[in-house]
C-alpha cells in the first residue's frame, strides 16, 4: 500500500513557508536553478497546491498562473512513483476546468513529457532551454 499523502489548494500568503521548502529542495538544489529564477514575482496572483504527507509535511507542490500555465510541479524524491504528482495534477486540472478555461499549458521537463500525456497534453514547438534543462510547451483543451 502506498503511503497516504493529503492534496490541498492553498494561497502563497497561508502557504508560502511550505512551497518554498519544496521547490527550494527540488529546483535550487537539486536541480541547480537559480535563485532569481525560481522566485519569479508570480506567486502571489496564482493558484497553489500543496501535498502534504501524514505528518504534516510538504512533499510535493505546485502552481497555475493567471495565465492558465500549469508550472512549479515538484515532488521531493522519497515521495515520487507514490502518484503525488498525479494527485496534485489532478487538483490543478479540476481548478483550471472549475474557473471555465478553455485550457492549460505547461512548459514541461523533456524528462517529464510521459508525465503530462497521460493527462493528454500534447507538445507543440521545439524543445528550449530554461534554467539550463531542456523543456517544451505541451497543452491541454478541454
Amino acid at each position: 500500500m502506498s503511503p497516504v499523502f493529503t492534496v490541498h489548494p492553498v494561497s502563497w500568503h497561508d502557504g508560502e513557508p511550505l512551497l518554498r521548502t519544496v521547490r527550494e529542495s527540488v529546483f535550487i538544489r537539486e536541480q541547480q536553478v537559480p535563485e532569481e529564477l525560481e522566485w519569479d514575482g508570480l506567486d502571489a496572483v496564482c493558484r497553489h497546491i500543496l501535498a502534504l504527507s501524514p505528518k504534516g509535511e510538504a512533499i510535493g507542490c505546485g502552481r497555475l498562473t493567471p495565465q492558465a500555465q500549469i508550472g512549479r510541479m515538484s515532488v521531493l524524491p522519497e515521495w515520487r512513483r507514490l502518484k503525488v504528482g498525479t494527485a496534485m495534477m489532478e487538483a490543478l486540472l479540476a481548478d483550471a476546468r472549475g474557473r471555465h478555461l478553455p485550457g492549460v499549458l505547461v512548459h514541461a521537463q523533456v524528462h517529464a513529457v510521459p508525465f503530462y500525456r497521460r493527462f493528454d497534453f500534447t507538445e507543440h514547438g521545439e524543445t528550449f532551454m530554461d534554467a539550463g534543462i531542456p523543456h517544451i510547451e505541451m497543452r491541454l483543451r478541454f
